[in-house]
């Protein structure tokens, strides 16, 4: 009970400053002297008059200001468990349009149109604390970047990594993205929704508007300037260029407000230009739908903490009973006003952290408010729960202490242990969970820790139930490289340390010749009469084997120095083990289109004009 306990509605607390003020004021005012007590001795007014008034003032203010302490406490909703609850979600859904043509690349807007653009996106997610969201990108085609969906840390994880240069098809078609805009929506089970187009352009006003609906309008927001600017062509390595034409004019992007205006009004959505602030965001997204209907019932119970605040209303009567006297129904009618709001529940998948709980902790994608960097005081711990307080650990790179935070989740737990180099205990941790993703995550475990075939293994079978899984399909082909080269080290190892036995005998050998020389020389120096000359060929034998021990000592060097070489390059491999967001959507991409060009659905989209 004590280890969850914590306020739903901490801001309530605030209500104890005014009570204690109220409280201090009105033992003030009960304490001044009356007319006669100003007048007459403190000896004869303690005869003539009868202090129990005093008495009586001063625990009905007690009592006042612990009521109003009351009050606050059940506004802020303690609470120490979960019961299963009924909840709605809300019934809305939006798919953004992002344009990366060629043109996107233009800096006339700085620091460059797709960089807006990518702000933009993050500040409509930002905005959106309900709802699902999905994330189109056109070009020359149109691919599904994230359906839809309530998790909105993976769209912005994505959002850095959407450039123009990633698209298979050079041009605009925002005709194929609208189709996989609805086929989202329909995916999804919705019958309406909004979309909000991010481009600088539209070339073919009937390309959109053969897709207006009432149920499914359309807004854009325009991106660019109305000077337009040029396309710079560095990314396409051609540094200092800038795109142009076949007969060599350089070609000059611009915003044509009156165009992409018409096509918002012809699909009942609403058209700006992008601004500094949310303007044009709150603008996009005012549009009204047929459905009157705001939420739609969840057939799934969830746990939900549950507010024993109304607890504390039994200890309020009492006070309540004294509060008609002149002067103390005001009060309370202050208590009575301030009513808590009702707490909006939202659907949240199991296992995962209820997104009024991220916002609460400040992980709702801003800076946190109000949370203190020195994590797991008593201070917090009166305000969150572990899990929150692990999750703003890792949030501010301290996997170690969030290790500690997370000991009643193994599965945050291990994955804290791995961030933090804890290897050997996160794959403890990931062997005793059930998942596939808990197969992949002790797979990359394995790895760190050198067991690459182990690590091999693991990525088989995440393989075999899903081969679409592009992560372990990764990791796997890398891991393999990193085993090959251990094994061909290994190889070499093996082969020097067979070497190094001969190179000792005959070491031994050439000490024990040296030996019998030397005894022999020593016998027959007195009768030798060439004695110089053999002290000669025995002193150059003796720096010819020197010389030979420094060569067999510099080539250990150089080996050594070989194996940290490589050694160093493993660390490297396992360092490149996280996968690129960038390389996967490109990828994703890539077979995507192809995957058309099969089937025979892919009509030339790129055509003339390819920005």
């Amino acid at each position: 009970m004590f280890e969850n306990f914590h306020f739903l509605r901490a801001e309530w607390l605030l209500l104890l400053v005014p009570a204690i003020a109220m409280a201090w004021f009105w033992v003030r005012k009960t304490q001044a002297a009356s007319s006669w007590e100003k007048s007459i001795d403190d000896r004869l007014l303690s005869v003539l008059m009868d202090g129990s008034h005093r008495r009586s003032n001063r625990c009905l203010t007690l009592m006042m200001a612990g009521a109003m302490a009351l009050a606050a406490l059940g506004a802020a909703g303690p609470t120490w468990e979960k019961l299963p609850q009924n909840v709605e979600r809300k019934n809305d859904a939006l798919v953004i349009l992002l344009d990366l043509s060629l043109s996107m690349l233009a800096q006339d807007t700085r620091p460059s149109r797709v960089e807006r653009a990518r702000q933009k996106i993050a500040d409509i997610l930002r905005l959106r604390d309900e709802g699902q969201t999905a994330v189109v990108a056109y070009a020359g085609d149109a691919h599904a970047v994230v359906p839809l969906t309530d998790d909105v840390a993976t769209i912005q994880n994505l959002l850095p990594a959407l450039s123009p240069e990633m698209m298979p098809v050079f041009g605009s078609n925002p005709d194929h993205a609208l189709q996989i805009a609805r086929e989202l929506f329909t995916n999804g089970g919705m019958l309406e929704g909004k979309i909000v187009m991010i481009t600088d352009g539209i070339d073919d006003i009937s390309s959109v508007s053969k897709h207006r609906s009432r149920a499914f309008p359309i807004s854009v927001i325009g991106l660019g300037t109305v000077q337009g600017g040029p396309i710079p062509l560095d990314r396409l390595r051609q540094p200092g260029r800038f795109y142009q034409t076949q007969e060599g004019n350089q070609v000059i992007a611009m915003r044509d407000d009156r165009r992409l205006r018409e096509v918002a009004e012809l699909t009942f959505g609403n058209y700006s230009a992008a601004t500094l602030g949310d303007d044009d965001i709150l603008r996009a997204l005012d549009v009204n739908l047929p459905s009157e209907d705001a939420t739609l019932d969840v057939d799934r119970e969830f746990d939900t903490w549950f507010d024993q605040g109304h607890w504390l209303a039994l200890l309020i009567i009492p006070p309540m009973l004294l509060a008609f006297r002149r002067g103390m129904f005001a009060i309370l009618l202050i208590g009575i006003v301030l009513q808590p709001s009702q707490v909006r529940a939202q659907e949240a998948q199991p296992g995962e952290i209820p997104p009024e709980v991220l916002a609460a902790a400040g992980l709702d994608g801003g800076e946190p408010s109000g949370f203190s960097h020195t994590l797991g005081r008593w201070w917090d711990r009166l305000w969150y729960r572990s899990d929150q307080l692990g999750a703003s650990a890792m949030r501010y790179g301290q996997p170690e202490r969030a290790a500690v935070l997370f000991e009643d989740y193994p599965a945050w737990r291990s994955a804290a242990e791995y961030r933090s180099g804890e290897y050997q205990r996160a794959l403890d941790g990931f062997e005793d969970l059930p998942t596939l993703t808990d197969r992949y995550n002790e797979g990359n475990a394995l790895a760190r820790l050198g067991q690459y075939q182990q690590a091999i293994d693991l990525y088989d079978r995440v393989l075999a139930t899903r081969p679409d899984h592009e992560d372990a399909a990764y990791n796997k082909e890398l891991v393999e490289r990193l085993l090959q080269e251990q094994q061909q080290a290994q190889e070499q190892q093996n082969e020097n340390q067979q070497s190094d036995p001969n190179n000792e005998e005959s070491e031994a050998q050439q000490d024990q010749q040296q030996q019998e020389q030397e005894q022999s020389e020593q016998d027959e120096q007195a009768d030798d009469p060439e004695q110089d000359e053999q002290d000669q060929e025995q002193q150059e034998d003796q720096e010819q084997q020197e010389q030979q021990g420094k060569q067999q000592q510099a080539e250990a060097e150089q080996e050594e120095t070989s194996r940290d070489e490589k050694q160093e390059a493993l660390e490297q491999w396992l360092r490149r083990v996280p996968d690129d967001p960038g390389g996967l959507l490109r990828r994703k991409f890539s077979h995507e289109t192809k995957q058309r060009l099969r089937r025979g659905d892919y009509d030339n989209r790129q055509g003339e004009k390819v920005w």
